[in-house]
């Protein structure tokens, strides 16, 4: 039997490694505002490279991908014990060649992709020369894509896109976009779609506006709002089979989310870990608030919250490892996703109440994480969605049952019991 929580030696290795480097040569990019995605820039790539080379040669060089396209095929699991680690810095991610939308875009390529695709698209975004967007989601149906409206049409050798994508990742920066357009509106609602690779430079590909969430200046945010006229792309730009988008979008988006849970992890220590060391070095009323028991039940509940989430992650990464089917471990995933926005609001929050006014200024990173919490309840899907679909995959392991008694009545447990026990012990009515 087969039951520990240890991380083979050589690996953690690694993860010692990459521990040290990021928080040495990564962490501080980070504060002084340094920018990783301008990869036409010179000044840009003459810090960004350097650091790739060191991540290439200690093997966790886009680690999310296979050794067929560069990567050490790590699994889920590993994968997730790294992004514990970069999910400290803004700037890891590229800088180990793990950067979102890149690397669920790289998959998406990778598994449908034509060598014609992989060799055009696929080989610059694993060498990090260019940058991708993933459109998907648009302004009235949000990330329902059974209320989709972008029409692809078969023309010819041709397919002509029209219609608006929202929330469209890093666009403005990207040398060719994934679209998720309707290719056929009389299949059953989720056989609908199909997925096209549209370079960014094609006419009609009309960028409205770069939307800011929070945190980002007004008008100069990294998701833009699209507009796709008669955009055309030839026929062979087609991503997997026609109608399969849906289904190439989950095995997208079920990796990524664990991705994106591991380095939420990361942010909720650092709120932690703040937390702690706050209690510890101020005192109120003649004594430190770690002695202090409603703020020692906040540590507790932080604490149990933040264990909690970091082993339903990990669990569900390594069942993805086991199961190789993101299917089978679709109430994993999203229960990963529903807990995500709840662990960092509850952390974050009693970080920033400790903190005092301190804890709402920019001169902590707690403003920052606060402002992530709504984002993490809304990206990739709502939570609502995702509840409901772990309500539906539980209850696929129940039954109702028959008759006027739910099946733990005592009554008639008592009875079948003293049945089956009758021939080896004299029982009398009232023994029981």
């Amino acid at each position: 039997m087969a039951w520990d929580f240890e991380t083979d030696p050589e690996y953690q290795k690694k993860l010692d490694w990459a521990d040290a480097f990021v928080r040495e040569e990564v962490e501080p990019l980070d504060l002084v505002g340094f920018d990783t995605e301008g990869l036409t820039d010179p000044r840009v790539l003459k810090v960004l490279r350097p650091l790739q080379a060191e991540v290439k040669k200690q093997g966790l060089w886009a680690c999310h991908l296979g050794p067929e396209l560069g990567g050490p095929g790590y699994g889920q699991l590993k994968l997730a014990l790294l992004n514990e680690i970069l999910g400290r810095s803004m700037c890891a991610p590229r800088v180990f060649g793990c950067a979102a939308p890149d690397t669920g875009n790289a998959e998406i390529i990778a598994h449908y992709g034509s060598d014609m695709l992989k060799e055009r698209y696929l080989q610059p975004l694993l060498d990090d020369e260019i940058h991708s967007c993933f459109s998907m989601t648009e302004p009235h149906a949000g990330a329902d894509p059974t209320a989709f409206t972008t029409r692809a049409v078969r023309d010819g050798d041709e397919w002509v896109i029209n219609g608006e994508k929202w929330f469209s990742s890093n666009a403005r920066n990207s040398a060719f976009l994934i679209v998720m357009a309707v290719t056929h509106p009389d299949a059953a609602p989720h056989e609908r779609m199909s997925m096209l690779i549209v370079p960014a430079d094609t006419p009609g590909v009309n960028i409205l506006r770069n939307v800011a969430t929070l945190g980002e200046p007004d008008g100069d945010g990294h998701a833009a709002y699209i507009r796709y006229e008669d955009v055309r792309v030839p026929a062979d730009h087609l991503l997997g089979e026609p109608g399969r988008a849906f289904a190439i979008s989950q095995t997208r988006l079920g990796g990524g989310r664990i991705h994106h849970a591991m380095r939420t992890v990361a942010q909720v220590r650092l709120a932690f870990d703040m937390m702690c060391e706050r209690v510890l070095s101020r005192e109120t009323k003649g004594e430190l608030l770690a002695n202090k028991q409603m703020v020692q039940e906040q540590i507790a509940d932080s604490w149990l919250e933040i264990e909690q989430f970091r082993l339903l992650v990990l669990r569900t990464a390594w069942r993805i490892d086991q199961y190789q089917d993101y299917l089978k471990v679709r109430k994993d995933i999203a229960a990963v996703k529903v807990a995500m926005a709840k662990v960092l609001h509850d952390v974050v929050y009693r970080s920033m109440h400790i903190h005092g006014a301190l804890g709402c200024t920019t001169e902590l990173p707690l403003a920052a994480l606060w402002q992530e919490v709504p984002i993490m309840g809304i990206a990739d899907g709502p939570d609502e969605v995702h509840k409901v679909t772990i309500a539906r995959q539980v209850l696929r392991d129940y039954e109702g049952v028959e008759g006027l008694w739910p099946s733990e009545h005592l009554p008639a447990r008592r009875e079948a019991a003293r049945k089956k026990l009758a021939h080896l012990i004299d029982l009398e009515v009232g023994n029981l």
